[in-house]
C-alpha cells in the first residue's frame, strides 16, 4: 500500500512538472510574440503552439521510457552526460521537423526550408531546451535515489542491531549459560585442561559475539571461528552424539558474509534436529565458491523440520529463518537465495550469495 501511494505520488509530481513546465514555456512564447509583434497573434499561431507543446509533452515521455527500459536511470555521471546530449538532439530534430510542418500547414508559412539555418538554429535551441528538461528530471531522480539509499541504510543499520540483540539474546540465554557452564564444570575434575580450553572457548564466543554482531560483513574465516567453538562446547554436553564434518573451499575464506548467518543455522541444526534425537547425529557443513561468481553456503544435519506453525518458517530460535531471510534480502537486494527443505532423514539449509 506504502509502495502504491509512493508510485502514485511520483506519477502525479511528474505530470504535474510536465505539463505545467511545458505550458509555462508556451505561456513566455506566446507572451513573447505578443512583445514583438501583436499582430502575429492570431488563430492559427495559437493552434500550431499548442500542437507544439504537445509534440514537447509526447517527446520527451517517450525519451523518459526509453531511459527507463535502457536502464540510464542507474549509470554514472561520466557515461551518462554523452547520451543524454544525443538523445536531446534527436529529440530536438523529432520536434523541429514536426514544428516545420506545422508551420507549413497550419500557418501557411511557404519561407521555411528544412535546409536553412533557420531550422538549424532552431534544432539547437530545442536542444538546449530538452537538456534542460533532462537535467532537471535526471537531478530529481538522482536526489530521490540518494534518498531512497538512505533509508535503505537505515534500514540495514536497525536490522543489524536487531540481529545483533537477538543473537547476543541466543548466545547468552541461560539455558545456553547453564548447559556449557555445567559441562565445563564436570570437566574440572576429570579433565581441566579441556575446562581451562572450553572456558577460554566460551568467553571468544560472547566476546566475538559482541565485537562481531556491530558488523554488516565479516570473512568467512572469521565466521567459521565463530561456528567452531560454539560447536566444541555443544561437543561437551552432546558427546558422541553429535558428529560434526567440514567441507570448505579455501578460495572462499576471505568473502564477506553478514555475520552470524553460518552459525543461526547450525544453532537451528542442533536445537530443532539433534538435540530431538536420542541417538544424536551429525552436521556437515559445506561452504564453496560457485563459478567464481557465487558463494553457496549449504548445511546438512539430521532431523526433521518443526515449524512453529503450518504457514511460516520461523523457528523458535535466536535469529530465526524469517530474520535471515529479511537480512539477505536487505543487504543483498534479490542477489541471495535462502532455501530450507528435507530429504529422507536430512535437513538441508542453503544459502547462495551473489559475490
Amino acid at each position: 500500500m506504502i509502495e502504491f501511494e509512493i508510485m502514485q505520488t511520483t506519477r502525479f509530481l511528474y505530470w504535474g512538472a510536465q505539463i505545467g513546465g511545458w505550458l509555462a514555456y508556451g505561456i513566455l512564447i506566446f507572451l513573447a510574440t505578443y512583445s514583438d509583434n501583436p499582430t502575429k497573434l492570431n488563430f492559427e499561431l495559437v493552434i500550431s503552439l499548442s500542437l507544439f507543446l504537445m509534440c514537447g509533452i509526447v517527446v520527451t515521455h517517450i525519451m523518459r521510457i526509453i531511459f527507463i527500459q535502457l536502464g540510464l536511470l542507474d549509470l554514472k555521471l561520466a557515461p551518462l552526460i554523452p547520451r543524454i546530449i544525443l538523445f536531446s538532439i534527436i529529440s530536438a530534430t523529432t520536434m523541429a521537423f514536426v514544428n516545420h510542418f506545422v508551420s507549413v500547414f497550419v500557418e501557411k508559412d511557404t519561407t521555411l526550408s528544412i535546409l536553412s539555418l533557420r531550422f538549424l538554429i532552431n534544432i539547437l535551441s530545442l536542444s538546449v531546451l530538452i537538456i534542460l528538461w533532462n537535467a532537471i528530471y535526471f537531478t530529481y531522480h538522482f536526489f530521490r535515489k540518494t534518498i531512497k539509499q538512505e533509508l535503505e541504510v537505515f534500514q540495514i543499520e536497525a536490522s543489524q542491531n536487531e540481529i545483533e540483540l537477538k543473537s547476543l539474546r541466543s548466545q547468552i540465554n541461560p539455558h545456553f549459560l547453564f548447559n556449557s557452564l555445567n559441562s565445563i564444570r564436570a570437566l574440572i575434575d576429570i579433565e581441566p585442561k579441556s575446562a581451562k580450553e572450553s572456558v577460554t572457548k566460551l568467553s571468544n564466543l560472547l566476546r566475538k559475539s559482541l565485537v562481531q554482531g556491530k558488523n554488516a560483513y565479516i570473512s568467512v574465516s572469521e565466521e567459521i571461528e565463530l561456528v567452531k567453538n560454539y560447536l566444541d562446547l555443544e561437543k561437551i554436553r552432546f558427546e558422541e552424539r553429535i558428529n560434526v564434518f567440514w567441507n570448505v573451499d579455501e578460495a572462499v575464506l576471505s568473502k564477506e558474509i553478514p555475520p552470524f548467518i553460518i552459525h543461526a543455522q547450525v544453532e537451528n541444526a542442533i536445537k530443532h534436529g539433534i538435540s530431538k534425537l536420542v541417538a544424536g547425529g551429525e552436521i556437515e557443513i559445506n561452504i564453496r565458491q560457485e563459478n567464481g561468481n557465487y558463494i553457496e553456503i549449504l548445511i546438512k544435519n539430521t532431523g526433521k523440520i518443526e515449524l512453529k506453525n503450518t504457514d511460516s518458517l520461523h523457528l523458535e530460535t535466536g535469529i530465526g529463518i524469517e530474520n535471515t531471510i529479511r537480512r539477505l534480502d536487505l543487504q543483498y537486494k534479490g542477489k541471495a537465495k535462502f532455501k530450507l527443505f528435507e530429504d529422507g532423514n536430512y535437513v538441508f539449509c542453503s544459502i547462495v550469495i551473489k559475490s
